[in-house]
């Protein structure tokens, strides 16, 4: 039997978690798809990947570790992407996901010369080709609309291959498309604005540490329902 396969790369907060659940519980709720026909598959607490015939897709879930740490697990993730990006089965990187996403397929990740994106900003998509009108997550959208972000590190080059979708003045590769059925996006469509308050409130350290105050980027945090969109059409897609 073939599962929506959620490929879980770490934990939230505790202080989220207990309150608010965690990374797998906001995709299952955000796909919109029965959670029986869910595998969350928890590959830094060793269990094992599906093969791609147990796949009818995979969102490759966000992490607080980090993309450049090399983690055997994580290797193991980026290892496996390709066979499924070969055989047409949908993949939605999330975060990590998306930066992981970028380096199997050839890119290049590290720490963003910037430091830390945190909040809700706006995201431009790009003026594309006729592909853009068949695209299955990001047709019809407008072109402009605001994202939930959480993030230190970044594609600093896309795969050769790759089409980029969606970006903003701080980050230049905010969405990318490989062939027709992969995408990564940097921001966080499973996240709602309480989830996104919860997160820049538990990172409060880190946020001043970047020369950011945390009052101005709650200030900003509203609600996303374009990104909650496109997380809505893949579990439409891999059903």
């Amino acid at each position: 039997m073939k599962h929506a396969v959620i490929i879980k790369t770490g934990d939230t907060f505790p202080a989220i978690s207990n309150k608010l659940q965690d990374f797998e519980d906001w995709i299952i709720q955000g796909l919109g798809v029965d959670p029986a026909k869910v595998k969350i598959v928890d590959v830094p607490r060793g269990e094992d990947l599906p093969s791609r015939e147990e796949c009818s897709g995979a969102v490759i879930a966000g992490s607080h570790a980090m993309v450049t740490q090399d983690l055997d697990w994580s290797l193991s993730i980026e290892a496996w992407i390709p066979d499924l990006i070969a055989a047409g089965i949908p993949v939605l990187g999330i975060c990590y996901g998306h930066q992981l996403l970028a380096r199997a397929m050839g890119g290049v990740v590290d720490y963003h010369p910037q430091g830390l994106e945190i909040g809700t900003v706006g995201i431009e998509r790009q003026k594309l080709d006729e592909s853009m009108d068949s695209d299955a997550l990001f047709k019809d959208l407008p072109d402009r609309f605001d994202v939930h972000v959480c993030h230190s590190q970044t594609v600093i080059q896309l795969p050769k291959n790759a089409v980029l979708i969606a970006k903003n003045q701080f980050e230049s590769h905010e969405v990318f498309r490989i062939g027709t059925s992969a995408w990564g996006v940097q921001f966080h469509p499973e996240y709602d604005e309480i989830i996104m308050t919860a997160y820049a409130e538990n990172m409060e350290q880190s946020i001043s540490s970047s020369g950011q105050a945390l009052s101005e980027i709650l200030k900003k945090i509203n609600p996303t329902p374009v990104a909650a969109k496109i997380l809505k059409r893949f579990g439409q897609l891999i059903t």
